[in-house]
């Protein structure tokens, strides 16, 4: 039975996530530790638990989503998992920190690109792969479809969806990615968002007011 541990971090109150099993075997998702005390936080949790960091995931690489991107990667030695549409978005680290009045460096990391309809697996736990554009272009979606949840980063919220003003950010295309790719699931399936509170698809369908 997969468990998920939910963090949350940065100035735009990011949701990080781990998902871990009974091995302790884990998978870090968008880790947006950006102070010391946040990478404490989560450094903490994967130490006092055993955990052990096989994968970090990208649903995104928007800038609040990466704070910890480096960290993660030199303390783990694993590749970053992320669609090959956002690497550009991740190149652009420096400039959206320039934005925000901060001097960031260039996140320097291996990244595995994955693509629609590719599966992870987490010793034995399947999970899907949903590439759901419009928010950024390689927004991607992780969905475990025994256990009934997935990870969908910015591209759905509870009662909201990810922003489509930002860089190639597309309403359209959001919203039918959204109609064609997660509302053909199960109505009692969990999200786990990359902002607020978790919701399920079936409240979404019914309650969220871009989709109704």
């Amino acid at each position: 039975m997969l468990q998920i541990q939910g963090f949350v971090f940065n100035f735009a109150s990011e949701n990080t996530y781990i998902i871990y099993n009974e091995n302790k075997n884990a998978w870090l998702i968008d880790p947006g530790n950006m102070s010391g005390q946040e990478t404490e936080a989560i450094s903490n949790f994967i130490t006092e638990n055993g955990l052990k960091i096989q994968k970090i995931l990208l649903t995104h690489a928007h800038i609040d989503h990466v704070f910890g991107l480096q960290w993660a990667f030199d303390t783990f030695k694993v590749p970053v998992t992320m669609h090959q549409e956002d690497q550009e978005v991740l190149d652009m680290l420096q400039a959206s920190g320039i934005r925000f009045g901060m001097q960031i460096d260039p996140v320097k990391v291996e990244v595995k690109y994955i693509n629609e309809g590719d599966e992870l697996d987490l010793d034995g736990e399947k999970f899907t792969i949903y590439h759901v554009p419009g928010h950024s272009p390689g927004s991607v979606v992780y969905h475990n479809a025994r256990q009934k949840f997935m990870i969908s980063g910015d591209v759905l919220f509870e009662g909201s969806i990810g922003r489509t003003d930002l860089y190639k950010g597309n309403y359209d295309q959001l919203i039918e990615g959204i109609r064609s790719k997660l509302f053909t699931l199960d109505d009692d399936t969990k999200v786990f968002s990359g902002h607020g509170n978790p919701t399920t698809i079936g409240f979404e369908k019914q309650y969220n007011p871009f989709l109704k």
